[in-house]
């Protein structure tokens, strides 16, 4: 066996380099956020040929001292840190004083500073193959320049992986959007050879943050997003979340930032999925971008080399924190935030409906979102509570339902007289989805509204509506159990046998007993009465697949909900059933008065808006 001995620094700094530079995009993310952590007000990045050939940036921040420039390339070498304590709190976004060792050790890199206090700057080089710095007297302002020239000039095998030039500047773009939307105060300038891509100034009102927003993820993004803010147990969620009308084929509108740090989280994205879970249609991806304030003590960011990972130290807490935050928000959502963002879509901004009320927005800690420009007002309908539903109805209606029984619920009142005349156009008396003047085909409802024309679903609303009667229903007569005639016996891993046996009350809240009789062996005596007819087998494991994964399983209550869902899109109103007037309008009322009544069970939209502007356009009028 060969003796050990130690690596040359040159070659230790590129082992470091194969995890923190792994293309152009890299380097620009670890130079931005050192110029962030330096309280830089503005950050000017230039890129030739994607970032190979070079990569500038240039910052206002406090500097570097003539006699720390050589030992700011050097590894290991940060102003960050000094103890291990500062490491258990970090509140700055590098720390590990390795990411210039690495750049300077697979690029000539150029590093010029200058401080308040020093009349002159100074520059110092560095190239890969020596690793010798050199320091020489340069002319510059206040803050700190970094060129990196020629990556990868000395390993041409890392240079072989390297994508297009489009590809790698599309990276660097993402990365950019990425930085400028987690540092509101900082002003950001990017340019592709000479060629300014973004210019964007520092947001400081919330109109100016919902511009940049825009600008960087789209128009449509903000008028159609949820306004989050809210605080519990010393946490802090806040930011924009999309309507799930708005979601996306792909998660690429997504960002999620821990004390101003992008991050990619496991425990986070499981939360945002659970909160979108029955309004999304089938493997759509929702929108957000969410920022999450916690004391840097009780989060862990050094688990990965790039830093997109974190460790919560009550991850379980962070879970049902963010689940509870947006599925409140989400559940908020009403019509009338709907038609904001189509209106704003059509007419412009400024024409939206107005956005509703201080006291609707503290509701759950979430503000329905308002398109920029629009000024706040509380509109003077408000939809009358849902009728509640007792829990003795359940089966009942959804038998009369199934047997050709009528629309309305047993408990419900009987249907509204005959609407009234729509109100003048001045009048702000109008409900948000109007009032039916027809049904089409047996299958949609027509509505007219000061907005336009609004076509409704109505087994897709209906069924909706059913839906939500149905889980208040069942919340308000707990979870049943019914015990097994013969318990269920099943081979499982010492891990999973260890793991329900140490979380059986938490197993027996969801409606399951299972105990341990055998090393690997479970037994499982009895499940939810509802679920009587699921494959209990499949069930078990999946929950503890869940329990091992994230701590906790919601796999019971998606079971559940999905079996009243297919109760409810079997028990709702079907095509060609003719509904007069009245009925249609009950039905309206219903939709303005129910959680998440945009979208069915299946994630499905219930109904939509063909605004003036749109019908003036089809048949040419004012052209």
């Amino acid at each position: 066996m060969p003796h050990i001995h130690l690596l040359s620094p040159r070659l230790a700094n590129q082992i470091a380099a194969g995890e923190v530079v792994e293309r152009p995009a890299s380097v620009v993310k670890e130079l931005v956020e050192n110029a962030l952590d330096a309280g830089a007000s503005r950050i000017d990045v230039e890129i030739e040929q994607g970032g190979v050939k070079l990569i500038r940036v240039r910052d206002d921040g406090c500097g570097i001292e003539q006699d720390d420039l050589p030992l700011a390339l050097s590894r290991h070498a940060t102003s960050k840190i000094i103890t291990l304590e500062d490491l258990e709190a970090v509140t700055s976004l590098g720390f590990r004083g390795e990411a210039l060792a690495s750049i300077s050790s697979v690029s000539r890199l150029t590093l010029t500073s200058r401080t308040a206090s020093q009349e002159a700057a100074a520059r110092v080089e560095v190239e890969g193959r020596e690793m010798d710095a050199r320091i020489s007297p340069a002319a510059h302002p206040v803050g700190t320049t970094v060129e990196v020239r020629d990556l990868f000039f000395n390993t041409p095998a890392r240079r072989k992986f390297l994508r297009t030039e489009k590809t790698e500047f599309n990276h660097v773009e993402e990365c950019i959007r990425r930085q400028a939307l987690s540092r509101f105060d900082t002003g950001f300038t990017l340019r592709h050879n000479q060629r300014v891509v973004q210019s964007l100034r520092p947001a400081t009102s919330a109109l100016d943050r919902e511009r940049r927003i825009g600008a960087l993820c789209g128009q449509q993004f903000i008028d159609n997003a949820v306004v989050i803010d809210a605080e519990a147990t010393g946490l802090r969620l806040w930011g924009w979340v999309a309507l799930p009308t708005f979601s996306r084929s792909q998660a690429d509108l997504q960002y999620f930032f821990v004390n101003g740090r992008v991050i990619r989280d496991k425990l986070v994205a499981h939360a945002v999925r659970q909160a979108y879970r029955d309004v999304l249609y089938n493997n759509r991806h929702p929108a957000f971008v969410l920022y999450l304030e916690v004391d840097p003590a009780t989060v862990d960011v050094n688990v990965h080399p790039t830093k997109h990972e974190v460790r919560f130290r009550d991850g379980r807490l962070v879970h049902d924190f963010i689940f509870r935050t947006l599925h409140r928000a989400l559940a908020d959502v009403r019509p009338d935030d709907h038609l904001r963002g189509a209106v704003a879509q059509s007419f412009g901004r400024e024409a939206a409906v107005p956005p509703a009320s201080a006291e609707d927005a503290a509701s759950g800690g979430a503000s329905r979102g308002a398109p920029s420009g629009t000024t706040g007002g509380s509109p003077a309908w408000r939809p009358d509570p849902a009728p509640q539903w007792r829990a003795s109805d359940q089966m009942a209606f959804y038998q009369s339902l199934n047997s050709g029984g009528g629309v309305a619920t047993p408990s419900e009142p009987a249907p509204s007289p005959e609407p009234r005349p729509l109100p003048a156009e001045d009048s702000d008396q109008e409900p948000p989805l109007g009032y039916a003047i027809a049904q089409l085909h047996g299958i949609y409802i027509l509505a007219q509204s000061r907005a336009g024309l609004i076509v409704v679903d109505m087994h897709a609303a209906h069924e909706r509506i059913t839906y939500e009667r149905m889980k208040r229903a069942l919340e308000a007569q707990d979870l049943k159990s019914q015990p097994l005639l013969v318990p269920l016996s099943l081979a499982v891993s010492q891990k999973e046998a260890a793991l329900a046996e140490s979380h059986g009350e938490e197993l027996q809240q969801l409606g399951l007993v299972v105990e341990r009789i055998g090393p690997e062996t479970l037994a499982v005596r009895q499940i939810p009465a509802l679920l009587r007819g699921a494959d209990t087998e499949q069930l078990v494991r999946d929950v503890l697949a869940d329990l091992i994964e994230h701590g906790q399983s919601d796999r019971i209550e998606a079971v559940t909900h999905e079996l009243l869902g297919t109760m409810a899109c079997h028990g709702s109103v079907r095509a060609n059933r003719q509904l007069t007037i009245p009925e249609m309008n009950s039905l309206l009322r219903d939709m303005e008065a129910t959680e998440r009544s945009g979208q069915c069970n299946h994630g499905r939209p219930t109904w939509t808006l063909v605004t003036l502007a749109e019908l003036d356009k089809l048949f040419l009028r004012g052209c």
